[in-house]
């Protein structure tokens, strides 16, 4: 399996051209986000209101400090290598971004947040916001960027999302019976 997904990785990621590598940094910068996570929190707030909205942020604040935290303990655990700093692929690769990152790559930080964000907005808000489901295409070119740029196989952006849209849901149920809109 890790065959294939290292496969899988050099074939994705030398894909890229210098034409277009300017949007995939873009993408994997996490404080180009920034104006997005405004929006949504602008929106969760006149749909809650502040007293609900302040507690809905704690909701977000405990999501990315969880997706965080386990997303380290994973990397430090398995210490699988991310592409750029195996010696077997690296030489093989493009690497858009000017550092790799840290040595450990599995899994995926970028992929379990964005999708933990995706599926909380989108089962927080499904009834009232049915467009938060485009959240998931967000979380999905994010996730792509990270192969893309060369620092994560596709498995460690898969086991990312997977981690992501389950602690995702689970805090969103939890949010929205405490905070029901």
């Amino acid at each position: 399996m890790i065959q294939l997904d290292e496969q899988l990785f050099l074939w994705l990621n030398n894909l890229g051209s210098a034409n277009w590598d300017w949007l995939w940094l873009f993408m994997t910068n996490k404080f180009n986000m920034i104006p997005l996570y405004i929006v949504l929190l602008i929106v969760s707030f006149r749909h809650l209101g502040w007293q609900k909205g302040f507690l809905f942020l704690v909701a977000i604040a405990l999501l990315i400090t969880g997706t965080d935290q386990v997303t380290n303990l994973f990397k430090n655990g398995f210490e699988r290598l991310r592409p750029c700093h195996n010696e077997d692929i690296a030489p093989l690769m493009r690497l858009v971004k000017k550092s790799c990152g840290g040595a450990y790559g599995f899994f995926s930080g970028h992929a379990s947040n964005s999708f933990a964000l995706a599926t909380f907005f989108t089962v927080f808000f499904r009834k009232q916001f049915p467009a938060m489901k485009w959240l998931f295409f967000w979380a999905a070119v994010v996730a792509y960027s990270r192969v893309y740029v060369g620092v994560h196989f596709p498995l460690d952006i898969f086991c990312g999302a997977v981690y992501g849209i389950m602690i995702g849901w689970i805090i969103a149920r939890v949010s929205f019976r405490v905070l029901e809109p």
